[in-house]
């Protein structure tokens, strides 16, 4: 009965995360697992699940909804041929190799350093949104094999770190190599999977103390938190989307910045002093 009646917590507070990062998605084209890592860090701790291994239950969560949500997007850029598939074919064992490595680093770290790792990427990433501009660029053509191999483990690396999809930092990198932000957006859905996929099995097997994570988690995959997210962001990413025709993103974008880098800020102060 204890457990029915924390799901049934979980419940309402998840279907309003899974539709905010759902419309965000849609309307900013910004991954979900910004939103959701510490939207679950939050929610479960206010439940009582303050472990030193909740962080990782946050990442392994928010990488299985990647799973399903960069599937989905590939596929709709697919059908218009905007996924640049040479890229994401020589770039993707980088990715997935690092992001396995960041699955072990992050199964041996505890929450306080976790939170200070998002904690100062996301603050990177918020100033990038803010501040960066897509006329910004540093070469013509895509990084060469040398280059390449050093860039792909760590976007693999820091995104399964910080539980996150490969937009917040593959179409950055595609975009100051040139490519048109479109074909960024598209191919960075397929690091999405790339990263997710070997991340969120990895998590599957990552171990902790009894009552460390919620009920239903297996490994530290929540599977109510998964499906709840899941439901969620397919039926509010599609009006994200409508959203994004309809009005001027950029403003939005800025505004969401600067919630992002509170969100950061406040995940090093919890880091730092508890």
């Amino acid at each position: 009965m204890e457990n029915i009646g924390l799901l049934m917590s979980m419940l309402g507070v998840l279907i309003v995360i899974g539709a905010f990062a759902g419309v965000l998605a849609g309307l900013l084209g910004v991954g979900g697992g910004i939103v959701l890592v510490p939207a679950f860090f939050y929610t479960f701790q206010s439940l009582g699940y303050d472990s030193p291994q909740l962080m990782q239950m946050c990442l392994g969560t928010s990488l299985a909804t990647i799973i399903v949500t960069s599937m989905r997007s590939m596929a709709s850029h697919n059908r218009k041929g905007a996924v640049d598939w040479t890229i994401l074919k020589t770039w993707a064992p980088g990715i997935a190799i690092g992001a396995l490595i960041g699955v072990l680093v992050a199964s041996q770290l505890r929450s306080r350093e976790l939170q200070a790792l998002f904690g100062f990427i996301g603050l990177f990433i918020s100033l990038y949104m803010a501040f960066g501009k897509s006329s910004w660029q540093i070469a013509d053509e895509m990084p060469g094999l040398l280059t390449r191999s050093i860039l792909s483990p760590i976007v693999g690396f820091l995104s399964a770190l910080m539980g996150i999809g490969g937009g917040s930092f593959g179409v950055p990198i595609m975009t100051l190599y040139g490519r048109p932000i479109h074909r960024a957006v598209a191919t960075a859905a397929g690091f999405g999977l790339t990263i997710a996929l070997p991340s969120a099995i990895g998590f599957l097997f990552v171990r902790a103390p009894e009552g460390a994570f919620p009920p239903f988690s297996v490994g530290a995959v929540n599977l109510p938190a998964f499906l709840i997210v899941i439901c969620m962001t397919t039926l509010t990413a599609p009006l994200g989307a409508r959203l994004a025709h309809a009005t001027d993103p950029k403003p939005l974008k800025r505004i969401f910045a600067g919630f992002l880098f509170l969100v950061a800020l406040n995940m090093l102060r919890k880091a730092w002093f508890g």
